[in-house]
């Protein structure tokens, strides 16, 4: 099985640098740190890697189809470009993390044991493209500056990169992502399939990762009644159609007071871990469930020569996923979704065909939002579960 957290090896990054200057101080010396500033060639982060940021360059994100720079993109370039004297000034350079370093102050070089930018990914990527298109010039005698935090402690490391990054609106799911709330979420996906990969970053857009922002939703959608008292509100699954930003958050105060040893978040927390493979199941199979045919629901997509549904809008299925929430289980194994075996999802589709027409007005959105959508299809499942009790 792979082990997708495996830390990459250990290696040395010699840096050059013009200045370098030793600013720890007496809490850092206590805590076995050291904080150096300076100034660098702007060459000299080109090749640093970003693997212990939170989020990578926006503008080359993993599976992004169109690389569109953003405002301050443009302006670091527009800087670089017209105004090189003053970009030491103007831009607030790099914050490096190391876990050692050797300095050579003949050869103003500083050797970095495993290096990483933990905040300015976005200027050493605009710094990258500029030195791609103009190839031609072989010196460019500008600086960046530079702070060195070298320390082995992985905990501060991923503090330092959230706070560092905290003021560009850093999303939820890079924070969490860093922080490891996702790791076994992602470990327990694995043992059903060990090529599954989590989306821990904003950046992470390609279709090799699973969207963990909508994995989150359905497992959201799916808590049992008996476990929804930890939130404290009235048991409404509606905003977990079109609030992922909502349903991420509360799955990050869940996993923080579960490892604080709340008892009622440790129940709720356990729920996510084990229901996280049949949820990815669940919401794939409802996606195109075939039992749609027949429907005549118009925002339904199908392949007509082949009498096939291929994708039925989150709005229909949604208030359906949260209906299943009446068959959770928990078993010797885990929680689990088993619906009895009198359970018949064609009369599910049915009523979810019913609702859609006559409360949704034919609106997937509107679904997706109506509480007395969900109400109708939960009152359905619930008789089920009482009928076989």
């Amino acid at each position: 099985m792979k082990n997708a957290q495996l830390r990459p090896v250990r290696s040395k990054f010699p840096f050059t640098f013009h200045s370098i200057r030793n600013i720890t101080s007496p809490e850092d010396e206590k805590n076995d740190r050291k904080i150096y500033v300076g100034q660098a060639p702007l060459s000299s982060i080109i090749s640093l890697p970003t693997n212990e940021n939170v989020r990578d360059y926006l503008v080359e994100a993993e599976g992004k189809k169109r690389r569109v720079p953003t405002q301050v993109h443009r302006a670091i370039f527009e800087t670089l470009n017209n105004n090189p004297d003053n970009f030491s000034i103007l831009n607030s350079g790099v914050v490096i993390v190391a876990r050692n370093c050797q300095i050579d102050d003949n050869k103003k070089t500083v050797i970095l044991d495993n290096p990483s930018i933990i905040n300015g990914s976005q200027t050493q990527g605009v710094v990258k493209d500029f030195f791609e298109k103009n190839e031609n010039i072989n010196e460019f005698p500008y600086h960046i500056k530079f702070e060195i935090v070298v320390t082995n402690d992985e905990g501060l490391i991923a503090d330092i990169s959230i706070a560092r990054n905290f003021q560009n609106d850093v999303m939820t799911i890079s924070i969490i992502g860093r922080l490891g709330y996702l790791d076994e979420l992602e470990k327990k996906i694995q043992e059903e399939d060990p090529y599954i990969k989590l989306k821990k970053s904003e950046t992470k857009l390609s279709d090799d990762y699973v969207k963990t922002e909508k994995l989150i939703q359905v497992i959201s959608a799916l808590i049992p009644d008996e476990l929804w008292t930890v939130k404290s509100t009235e048991f409404n699954k509606v905003y977990t159609y079109s609030q992922k930003t909502k349903c991420l958050k509360e799955f990050q105060e869940v996993y923080e007071n579960a490892k604080k040893g709340h008892e009622q978040y440790k129940n709720l927390y356990h729920f996510y871990i084990d229901i996280a493979p049949q949820a990815l199941e669940i919401y794939d199979k409802w996606k195109s469930h075939q039992g749609f045919i027949g429907t005549r629901l118009k925002a339904i997509k199908r392949d007509e020569t082949k009498r096939k549904i291929e994708e039925v809008p989150d709005g229909i299925i949604f208030p359906i996923i949260a209906s299943l929430a009446a068959f959770a289980v928990h078993t010797p194994s885990g929680w689990r979704i088993i619906p009895p075996k009198s359970f018949d999802e064609g009369e599910l589709i049915k009523s979810a065909s019913a609702v859609y027409q006559e409360i949704a007005d034919s609106n997937p959105q509107t679904m997706g939002k109506s509480k007395a959508c969900y109400s109708a299809l939960y009152q359905i499942t619930s008789l089920y579960r009482k009928l076989t009790k």
